[in-house]
């Protein structure tokens, strides 16, 4: 698995605005902090914190990475500014959760990038296919899922109250 890879490695689309020192990059230490902010903010903005959200943003290398998860970047200019989790589920199957991307960088295809980051890294790690949960309430969040081939599925037991909506990407 890459380690760094330029944002101008990945497709892009029409609605993407090009942001030259923009890295995508797997999680290194001292990256605690970034992950729990970027989530607690979109989070705290639309719903409200969970027990759940507040296991895995207090400690994501103890919950994530040391259960065989990646946790994903995007950097402008040192400052982690987006990210996205890979949580294991059972099958070789991973979650994708955690997406974020700072308020002040949205609109800018960032989102975009990072999940097709994520997506490739599962590929490369074999996975059969990748899950998530989402609310009806973001809407452009379900918008990007779909466009990057994530699919509808019926609800599952989730621990988030905020879960209404369920999908999958199949490889």
């Amino acid at each position: 698995m890459a380690s760094t890879l330029r944002l101008t490695d990945i497709p892009s689309d029409e609605n993407t605005v090009s942001i030259s020192n923009l890295q995508l990059r797997t999680f290194q230490s001292g990256d605690a902090e970034a992950f729990r902010l970027l989530n607690e903010e979109w989070i705290s903005k639309y719903f409200k914190l969970e027990e759940h959200d507040r296991e895995m943003l207090g400690d994501p290398e103890g919950y994530i990475l040391a259960q065989g998860g990646h946790v994903f970047f995007a950097v402008a200019d040192g400052t982690a500014i987006g990210c996205c989790a890979l949580i294991p589920l059972s099958g070789g199957v991973f979650e994708v959760a955690k997406m974020a991307v700072s308020e002040q960088w949205r609109g800018r295809g960032i989102g975009r990038r990072i999940l097709a980051y994520t997506i490739e890294q599962a590929r490369a790690l074999g996975a059969p296919s990748l899950y998530l949960e989402t609310s009806t309430q973001l809407k452009n969040a379900i918008h990007l899922y779909e466009s990057l081939g994530f699919r509808h599925v019926p609800p599952r037991p989730s621990p988030y109250v905020r879960a209404t909506v369920f999908m999958e990407l199949v490889f």
